[in-house]
């Protein structure tokens, strides 16, 4: 460069003049390639140390140390960045996944149009007299039995609901001997609604249910879980919906009782919450219905119109089952299976007694059927507690010794204090009796 600058050809002047102006741009040019190859020569150069810029090692940085090497910076989106091979790699093995699944799909696919190819040709070969066992049997093996048994002997009365209850059970049993044979079955809607008063024994037949179903094998626990409108709805947006499912969660596999269904529904309020877990109720009964049994309970009046509110829930109940109110010689019988279970002993002198109280009891509000004679037997106990007290122990009669037929015994003076609590009480307090 300082070359071309310094060699342009100057005009002609007189000759001393150029001559000497030759000899020192000559100079300058001579001092300036001196300067500048110094400048840009290394260090070694400089301290006339012998150089081997190709040394023994071939890959050696020869334009500088590891601050020239790339460390990969200190930008913090460096993370996001893969390599390219490593993106391809990657895509290939999800590839590799996409057609394996494929292929299973297909391999399914083509094993159940094998299964369903052999199972056609059985049912075409299959003989009439194929045996499939009795009802009998199955009745008796898979335990149906004995939970009928056991709901007889439990409830009194309620003969149409029994009568529903057998017909289901006689549902599961057919479906049951139709899948041995191989044909089509399908999980029936076994999703319930309980109507009638408080008492008439929802609950129970509820329970009695659970273990059907557990026993024909349509649920996996066969257990009962009651809920209410405060165990579904919450009380601020956002808590509905984790309370509904833990309740549902805590009910699979088995039977969820809902009891007053109708709360959840407030037609009066928009922004009611209860909205928001009747919804969850409706998908979990259609999406999950192999799995769990839904049962709304409640007064009848009630119900139908919380069912014109919701004609989804209507839609998915196949089972609707109405309680009637019990009669007075139904709750006498009631009674006396209570004192049953109790190991007590009612004297026979007691019954008329005993059935006096309940009919002037059923004049009265608030009436709960089997919930007003438990309320019954139990004062009924207290009264026989207290009397048997006050003979041997107060008044010391037989040296204080009572027998077991004292301890059992139930007799028509402790429900006349009842019957005497009612006619003899003022109007307004008559409902505490």
């Amino acid at each position: 460069l300082y070359l071309c600058i310094f060699l342009v050809p100057c005009k002609r002047s007189t000759g001393t003049h150029i001559r000497s102006t030759m000899k020192f741009t000559s100079a300058t040019v001579i001092c300036a390639l001196v300067a500048t190859a110094s400048a840009f020569a290394p260090a070694s150069l400089n301290s006339r140390a012998s150089t081997n810029l190709f040394g023994a090692d071939a890959n050696q940085n020869v334009f500088g140390g590891k601050s020239l090497e790339y460390t990969g910076g200190n930008d913090p989106n460096n993370a996001n960045y893969v390599k390219l091979k490593d993106a391809l790699k990657e895509a290939d093995t999800q590839r590799r996944k996409d057609r394996d699944a494929a292929d299973q799909r297909e391999r399914a696919a083509e094993i159940a149009r094998e299964e369903r190819l052999k199972k056609i040709a059985f049912m075409e070969d299959m003989p009439d007299s194929q045996p499939a066992g009795t009802v009998d049997e199955f009745m008796f093996k898979e335990g149906v039995q004995d939970q009928l048994d056991k709901l007889d002997n439990d409830l009194v009365g309620l003969v149409a609901v029994k009568s529903r209850v057998k017909e289901i059970a006689a549902l599961l049993v057919l479906d049951k001997m139709r899948r041995k044979l191989g044909f089509e079955t399908a999980v029936p809607s076994l999703h319930m609604s309980f109507t009638g008063a408080p008492g008439t024994g929802k609950t129970t037949v509820a329970v009695r249910m659970g273990q059907i179903l557990a026993k024909m094998g349509y649920s996996r626990r066969g257990h009962v879980v009651l809920a209410t409108r405060d165990d579904l709805v919450g009380q601020y947006v956002g808590h509905t919906a984790p309370k509904t499912k833990e309740m549902i969660k805590k009910a699979m596999g088995g039977l969820l009782l809902v009891d007053e269904a109708y709360y959840l529904y407030n037609a009066a309020n928009d922004r009611d919450y209860g909205q928001e877990s009747i919804e969850i109720l409706l998908n979990v009964m259609e999406n999950n219905q192999d799995d769990l049994v839904v049962a709304v309970a409640g007064y009848k009046d009630r119900m139908d119109k919380f069912f014109s509110y919701i004609p989804g829930m209507m839609s998915r109940i196949g089972n609707h089952i109405d309680f009637p109110n019990y009669k007075s010689d139904e709750l006498t019988k009631i009674a006396s299976v209570m004192a049953r279970d109790l190991e007590y002993d009612i004297q026979d002198e007691a019954y008329p007694v005993f059935m006096s109280y309940i009919e002037e009891r059923m004049k009265l509000p608030y009436f709960s059927n089997a919930r007003t004679v438990r309320n019954a037997m139990d004062r009924a106990r207290m009264n026989s507690a207290i009397r048997t007290f006050e003979k041997y122990a107060i008044n010391g009669e037989n040296g204080g010794v009572c027998s077991v037929s004292d301890l059992k015994c139930i007799g028509p003076e402790d429900f006349q204090v009842l019957l005497d609590d009612i006619t003899s009480a003022d109007s307004d307090k008559r409902i505490f009796a």
